[in-house]
């Protein structure tokens, strides 16, 4: 099958690419500054030369937007916000003008949407969305906006003869440089993996090579449509997190972290502390139901499989 995905140059596109390459099919990126074979170029916001590699194709993941490891500034926020909804309405309007459209469009949102809560898991069905919650900085509503924002661009767009899905997806864990899995890793080598904030919020998450299987079973099931939750179904607080990870590199101690330390540390790496903070107890409920089997359902394992996997490619 022929894959177009925008945005596909980032972490999780990398992982993407890869994957579906390995399993044969053809994959173009579309991408504001293309590099190599497979890669055109597009502004990420109109329709232009580059709608002719959405004509034709099977699938089009749109991964699409402002990276969110920033500091949450006016600017930054507004960003985030136009460069989402816009790529995604280009998105929509080339499947739309296309003679042979994708039979799906699979649209990059996030586990975000949902409240910031410890005391239930959010599934599609019963998930509390997020906005409105007290006790939180104001500004994580935004956030929450901004993935209701991105679904609802989807949702308008006038493509009858394209089923699209929108992808919820939690942090996607990867040995691969750049991503939140080398951050996490990073702070633990550096005795600094111990529980934020008392570490009682939840981290949702999903295994880099089960993302990429998810896409290709909701590719191939033409029964699921909507929001679609990509999260593993065993979310666990932040401490319990770091400490699985410091056992599977073999460091002893991860130092503790107040809010205001926190917010320190997330303005020397120019970074939020929402992402560190905001409970997020998201499961796979409909990738569950639909019967999808996850390899690496619980974080202790698959964070072996991880680290096994950077120690092998520092190795080589």
């Amino acid at each position: 099958m022929k894959f177009v995905i925008p945005g596909g140059t980032g972490q999780v596109g990398t992982i993407l690419r890869r994957e579906l390459s390995a399993a044969g099919h053809d994959v173009v990126v579309l991408s504001r500054n293309p590099s190599g074979p497979g890669e055109v170029h597009w502004d990420g916001a109109t329709p232009g030369p580059w709608a002719a590699e959405v004509d034709g194709s099977d699938v089009v993941v749109n991964l699409a937007g402002r990276s969110v490891n920033c500091r949450y500034t006016p600017a930054n926020l507004r960003q985030m916000m136009d460069s989402r909804v816009h790529s995604a309405r280009a998105v929509g309007e080339a499947i739309a003008a296309a003679e042979r459209p994708p039979r799906v469009w699979l649209q990059m949102s996030t586990a975000t949407v949902y409240a910031h809560r410890a005391d239930a898991a959010n599934d599609e069905a019963t998930g509390v969305i997020g906005g409105g919650e007290s006790g939180v900085p104001g500004y994580w509503g935004y956030s929450v906006d901004i993935a209701k924002a991105w679904e609802r661009e989807q949702e308008k767009a006038g493509t009858p003869h394209t089923r699209k899905v929108a992808l919820r997806a939690a942090m996607v864990m990867s040995p691969d440089r750049g991503g939140v899995f080398e951050v996490l890793l990073r702070l633990a080598r550096l005795g600094l993996g111990g529980p934020v904030g008392g570490g009682a919020q939840y981290v949702s998450w999903i295994h880099d090579r089960d993302f990429a299987r998810a896409v290709e079973f909701l590719v191939a099931r033409d029964d699921i449509e909507g929001p679609v939750n990509l999260a593993a179904p065993g979310p666990l607080p932040q401490r319990a997190l770091m400490r699985a990870l410091r056992d599977a590199w073999g460091i002893p101690v991860g130092l503790p972290a107040t809010r205001w330390m926190a917010e320190i540390g997330a303005f020397v790496l120019r970074s939020d502390t929402e992402l560190l903070l905001k409970s997020r107890r998201v499961v796979p409920g409909r990738l569950l139901e639909a019967g999808f089997d996850f390899r690496h359902p619980e974080w202790p394992e698959a964070a072996d499989d991880l680290v096994r996997r950077l120690r092998g490619r520092a190795a080589r």
